[in-house]
């Protein structure tokens, strides 16, 4: 079942959570339609996260964190790597969840190399057309399963903000 853009119109650490164990689906260049399951993701909350992008305000790489939510966020790092996220919240609350890893794939850049992401898909919504999308099933994992921890490679932003348990995966 696809999630709509209700579903992310809500705050990230009501999402980020429920995330892992949901599949992200992907309609390749072909036309052949995959599905991979969430493993593990990272909430970023708004202009007073430190280690959320928004936290110098609205720019044009950020902009599309403004918008409500049910929309891609794609941005590369280290000139190289494309990261996946997903624009959680209400318009004008930017907020975001980074998909980490999928079954296949641990890795933001590794799965984003491998599913054919770039920035095209940055501010583009979360549907069938785009080919790119977020779905349930009846095989979610229970909630005992979904692990907290730290966010990755975030020292830049202190420690109160990178000692966060906005990182979220799946114990198996």
């Amino acid at each position: 079942m696809l999630l709509t853009p209700d579903f992310f119109q809500q705050d990230v650490l009501e999402i980020a959570p429920d995330l892992p164990g949901k599949l992200l689906m992907r309609k390749d260049s072909g036309g052949e339609q995959k599905a991979y399951r969430i493993t593990e993701v990272e909430a970023y909350r708004g202009e007073e996260d430190l280690a959320c992008h928004a936290s110098k305000g609205k720019t044009p790489r950020t902009s599309v964190m403004y918008e409500p939510g049910g929309v891609w966020y794609v941005y590369l790092i280290y000139g190289m790597h494309w990261m996946l996220n997903v624009v959680t919240a209400e318009k004008n609350n930017p907020q975001a969840v980074l998909i980490r890893g999928v079954e296949a794939w641990n890795g933001p850049g590794k799965l984003t190399k491998a599913l054919e992401i770039t920035k095209a898909f940055n501010g583009r919504p979360l549907a069938k057309a785009t080919g790119l999308w977020i779905a349930s099933d009846n095989q979610s994992p229970d909630k005992n399963t979904v692990l907290q921890a730290p966010r990755i490679g975030i020292d830049y932003a202190g420690n109160y903000w990178k000692n966060k348990p906005w990182r979220y995966y799946l114990s198996v």
